[in-house]
């Protein structure tokens, strides 16, 4: 069968292999457990404001964390690195950076009044547009050598880190406060115009996904074997650029940066499926990073009572994670 001819679906094959993974299946089930147990442990009082509530939070959650595992699997793709993630371009960087200049310039009292829709269009508007620019200028300027386009993005990221920590030196310790509960990633008050907006985002590029999956698979192979085999190569890798900044963006805007979520989730897919077919790994990655959220939020909220807080326990995990791999050498 052509390659442009097979058609794949979240596991599901139509050519070579007609019947769906069972670890795909198995992930979908305890995912799906693990949403239940979260709207129903410790039910009591008004039971539908409740499950309302609930219901918002886990569908940040699992938007989230499917835009993290996708869009890290396919940076890597592009990058053929398995110890890169989006966030080396600085996206987190440019967030923090929004809200310090917003903070900065609006003072605390102005920001604290600004809509939280706007807010959202602004933070997602100025991420998409930021990340567009850089990679439509850096690859132009490096005739699409990823890697060089890379270290663009780092030197950009470190460029807004020292302007976001300018700004905060000369902030007021109110606002500085004001500042710092929003430059982490925060799950609790999403709000639902907000969350629709970052699903029709996800879907969109799930869509898009499922068009190129199979493309997507001989991509990982390279920029001389995806053209020998007749893949323009520099169409879809600024596509899937393109798709990288948009579910980074609405993530991002949506509850705040989360750095190294994605690497995590990026190994333990590669372990479970044990494949390079991105048919597999992408659902995979984007079921594994959905149930680590809901799972850690549910164990944070209802048995350590909000001691702690989810990202700090993601954060040190990736990171140590990171650690691990870079000793022993597993970057391809």
């Amino acid at each position: 069968m052509a390659l442009s001819e097979q058609w794949c679906f979240y596991g599901f094959y139509w050519g070579e292999d007609p019947m769906p993974d069972t670890r795909l299946i198995v992930l979908f089930l305890v995912l799906i457990g693990a949403g239940v147990t979260y709207l129903t442990w410790g039910l009591a009082g008004p039971i539908a404001f409740i499950l309302k509530l609930r219901a918002i939070k886990l569908g940040g959650l699992l938007v989230v964390g499917a835009a993290v595992g996708l869009s890290t699997i396919l940076f890597q793709t592009i990058s053929r690195n398995r110890v890169l993630t989006p966030s080396i371009m600085g996206f987190d960087a440019l967030y923090v950076f929004v809200q310090t200049s917003l903070v900065f310039f609006l003072g605390g009292l102005g920001f604290s009044q600004l809509p939280r829709q706007h807010l959202f269009a602004a933070n997602s508007g100025a991420l998409i547009l930021c990340s567009l620019v850089l990679f439509t200028l850096a690859l132009r300027k490096t005739r699409h050598d990823i890697q060089l386009m890379i270290l663009v993005g780092v030197v950009f990221g470190l460029l807004f880190r020292s302007l976001s920590a300018l700004m905060q030196r000369l902030m007021d310790p109110s606002e500085f406060a004001i500042l710092q509960s929003v430059s982490f990633a925060q799950f609790s008050g999403i709000d639902r115009i907000e969350l629709l907006a970052s699903f029709i985002a996800l879907g969109g590029v799930a869509v898009w996904l499922v068009w190129r999956t199979s493309v997507l698979d001989v991509m990982a192979l390279g920029k001389r074997e995806a053209r020998s085999l007749g893949v323009a190569y520099d169409r879809v890798q600024f596509e899937i650029l393109c798709a990288i900044s948009l579910l980074v963006s609405v993530s991002t805007a949506l509850v705040g940066p989360i750095v190294f979520l994605g690497l995590l989730v990026s190994a333990l897919a590669h372990s479970l499926m044990q494949t390079h077919r991105h048919a597999l790994l992408l659902p995979a990655s984007a079921m594994i990073a959905a149930l680590i959220l809901v799972a850690g939020q549910a164990g944070f909220e209802r048995i350590l009572n909000l001691q702690s807080t989810l990202t700090v326990v993601i954060e040190f995990t990736g990171g140590l994670l990171f650690l691990i791999l870079l000793m022993r050498g597993k970057i391809q």
